[in-house]
């Protein structure tokens, strides 16, 4: 009976997504335009994504990606919804990423929310792959790892380059208020955890290394966010944690051990050598990185990984969401501690 009725309730919702979406490329791509293959992909429990085409009057079809805010409630302690932004301001950094000559996906249009939909936006469906693990493995891509980790530099350096009075609203978490709120986190579980206790005290004491630069961050920077086809970087994905930061913590999360899928020898993503992440920042006007500050925000970008793991494993735990997938996930902490004492040893 409650499987009949949750499927009842999504087949309303589809329906009633529908004719919102029909509508909304009526206004956008004028009369006689409507929409084909309506379908919601997998995601995280802060967002829905679904898959669409638009269909022009004179038989062109376009293919489109919707986010929006979930319609059902959501775990008010989940990472994405403490430190994530709305759908809004996501459309408008991608929109201002793409016009700064970073592959991002067009954003022809957003959604106001109303009694049918809440808020959300539309961008272009990007030809490539996402699965980290099928970027490092396969052979199609071969000669797209030979450049790939340049090509992340150079986006890179392009988006922290955006004027911050571009920018929309975003929050500002400085290094030693980051590091205060990481480590608020792990004393709240009240276990001890030995590798993050010596990780936080280690960035303490080489803070001068962070810098002092504050520039746009994607905040998720990583394979697995990146979409590759066979000339390279195609696209980068998913900005829902965008903030104002010190912009080599993107460069610092892209080459933490987890994002290698097995692929340990090529520290960025699994796929690119250190020096040619760097030489591509460097190409694209982001200044010369020295490795020590870099290796600092890797023992960051790992310490952070591991206060996510625990807060998913402890989500399960605690009862408030009951999740395979969250549970397995919060194991990789101690992934995350062994981690740390190797880069910090």
């Amino acid at each position: 009976m409650t499987a009949d009725i949750a499927e009842n309730r999504a087949e309303v919702q589809s329906r009633t997504l529908t004719a919102v979406l029909n509508a909304r490329v009526g206004q956008v791509y004028g009369p006689g335009t409507g929409i084909d293959g309506l379908v919601r992909l997998s995601g995280g429990a802060s967002r829905e994504t679904w898959s669409f085409d638009a269909l022009l009057p004179d038989g062109r079809r376009l293919p489109l990606i919707l986010k929006r805010d979930p319609l059902d409630e959501i775990d008010p302690g989940d990472a994405d919804v403490n430190l994530g932004i709305d759908r809004w301001t996501e459309g408008r950094l991608m929109q201002l990423a793409r016009e700064a000559g970073v592959p991002a996906p067009e954003v022809p249009f957003f959604l106001d929310a109303d009694d049918r939909t809440s808020a959300g936006f539309v961008s272009q469906r990007l030809e490539g792959e996402a699965l980290g693990r099928r970027i490092v493995r396969e052979d199609e891509f071969t000669q797209a790892r030979a450049k790939l980790a340049f090509q992340c530099g150079e986006a890179a350096a392009r988006f922290h380059a955006i004027l911050l009075d571009k920018l929309p609203p975003l929050r500002n978490l400085p290094v030693a208020a980051a590091l205060d709120y990481n480590q608020g986190v792990i004393d709240a579980f009240g276990q001890p955890h030995a590798g993050f206790e010596y990780a936080f005290r280690w960035l303490r004491e080489r803070l001068e290394l962070a810098g002092d630069r504050l520039t746009l961050c994607h905040g998720d920077y990583r394979n697995g966010n990146l979409l590759v086809d066979h000339a390279g970087l195609a696209g980068v994905l998913d900005w829902e944690l965008g903030h104002l930061g010190n912009p080599i913590s993107d460069l610092g999360w892209i080459c933490i051990r987890a994002w290698r899928y097995g692929y340990y020898d090529n520290p960025v993503g699994g796929f690119g050598a250190v020096e040619d992440l760097l030489d591509g920042y460097e190409a694209g006007g982001g200044g010369r990185v020295s490795l020590e500050t870099l290796r600092f925000w890797e023992v960051f970008g790992c310490m952070r990984w591991g206060v996510i793991c625990m807060t998913l494993a402890f989500a399960h735990l605690e009862g408030r969401e009951r999740s395979v997938e969250k549970v397995s996930i919060g194991r990789r902490a101690v992934e995350g501690e062994y981690d740390l004492l190797q880069l910090v040893d």
